[in-house]
């Protein structure tokens, strides 16, 4: 993922979702480092923010709808 694009998503999550700095650092941390979270699949943040229950369903959704526009 682009930085920029990774800079929206994160932008995204906080402002349109209410998750916190905290939440994405946990998910950040669990997945790799910030810019290996950016070169891997796009998918994984969303999906380690939700199996750790950091977000909803719903708020998953909403964060892969969000991705398909993005790209």
């Amino acid at each position: 993922m682009a930085p920029a694009t990774y800079t929206r998503l994160i932008r995204f999550l906080q402002e349109d979702l209410a998750i916190s700095p905290a939440s994405i650092a946990v998910a950040e941390r669990v997945g790799g480092d910030k810019q290996r979270q950016r070169d891997k699949d796009p998918n994984s943040l969303p999906m380690v923010l939700w199996q750790y229950g950091l977000v909803t369903l719903d708020q998953l959704d909403k964060i892969f709808d969000w991705l398909s526009q993005a790209y």
